[in-house]
């Protein structure tokens, strides 16, 4: 099993307390100690602009600015978001932008991409809210348009949501065969069937049953397609809770909720913690952890990325977590 994971950026209420002018220097000390550390494979943002699990005035870092910098402070890790919407940027530009940051990297960015979700933050930027037959449909031809401008350069499509004509992405990504594409959602009959099409990489739902089924859905799309299910890594983002005891991991999720309270008020607090925590697979003991990943790895879960929504407080459960549970599962 391959790791990673996220640096808050803020979406999830995760640098409420911090001064925004130190909140940089936050992001990017976690960022360069996952790069020091040999059991994380990738760092990850989200792609938002207003918080969770309500818009409040606490700062949402953009992520493909943070990609840019983060790949200027970091020399091995690979940098992903988790995941771009597709409505939110031209894929034609988005497609530059990427492969600009690929190149300050040294090859190192995934494609992370979705047809997005969060009406509010869509309203409130003047993008509407199409319906999400219209945001997958942009979905599909804008993974078009981002293996085009990746492999040849220039991009042209007369699509009916997107039309480019001979849009020069130039340099190329340093990556061989462009930038990997992670196709983001669990929809079974048109997100799974654009995965299925185009992507290295998904990423659904870790709840056991869930994945099962999801799984067997992109697996009948592959057939469809013609394409090979086996080549295609299955990820899934896991909310992490770690402490030596199951008492340790109760006085964490209480730190967590008292940091949301100011914020949310003490129900709101209360219902974000049960919202995260309640009955998930990275939340426990190591051991607890290890055996429930364990049981998705069986499953075919191939790379688990994790948020630890106290890292940019406490990295005491990041370090648990790299000393018990990343030998156990690599």
């Amino acid at each position: 099993m391959r790791f990673g994971i996220f640096v808050p950026q803020g979406w999830r209420l995760d640098l409420v307390g911090i001064d925004p002018a130190a909140q940089w220097v936050v992001m990017r000390d976690l960022a360069r100690r996952a790069d020091a550390v040999g059991g994380w494979e990738s760092l990850w943002v989200y792609d938002h602009f207003h918080t969770v699990p309500v818009p409040t005035e606490e700062a949402t870092h953009e992520a493909w600015t943070l990609m840019s910098a983060f790949a200027a402070v970091t020399e091995r890790i690979r940098l992903g978001q988790m995941c771009t919407a597709i409505g939110y940027r031209n894929p034609a530009y988005l497609a530059k932008v990427a492969a600009t940051v690929d190149v300050v990297s040294g090859g190192r960015v995934e494609m992370g991409i979705g047809g997005g979700w969060y009406e509010h933050e869509w309203r409130a930027y003047g993008y509407g809210f199409p319906s999400a037959g219209e945001r997958l449909a942009r979905l599909d031809e804008g993974v078009q348009i981002f293996r085009q401008a990746w492999t040849t350069g220039t991009a042209t499509l007369a699509g009916r949501h997107y039309q480019v004509d001979g849009a020069i992405v130039r340099p190329l990504p340093l990556q061989q065969g462009g930038i990997p594409i992670w196709v983001a959602g669990g929809g079974e009959k048109v997100t799974l069937r654009i995965a299925a099409k185009y992507a290295q990489y998904t990423n659904f739902s870790g709840d056991p049953e869930t994945f099962g089924r999801k799984s067997a859905v992109l697996r009948e799309h592959c057939a469809a397609a013609g394409t090979d299910f086996e080549a295609i890594t299955r990820s899934s983002n896991f909310n992490t809770v770690v402490g030596s005891t199951e008492a340790e991991v109760r006085e964490r999720i209480a730190a967590i909720r008292s940091r949301l309270v100011p914020v949310l008020g003490a129900d709101g607090a209360e219902t974000q913690v049960r919202a995260l925590f309640g009955d998930a697979p990275a939340v426990g003991t190591p051991e607890q952890i290890v055996e429930r990943l364990s049981h998705l790895r069986d499953l075919g879960l191939g790379y688990a990325i994790h948020n630890f929504p106290e890292s940019a407080y406490d990295v005491s459960g990041v370090e648990l977590f790299e000393r018990e549970v990343l030998p156990a599962l690599r």
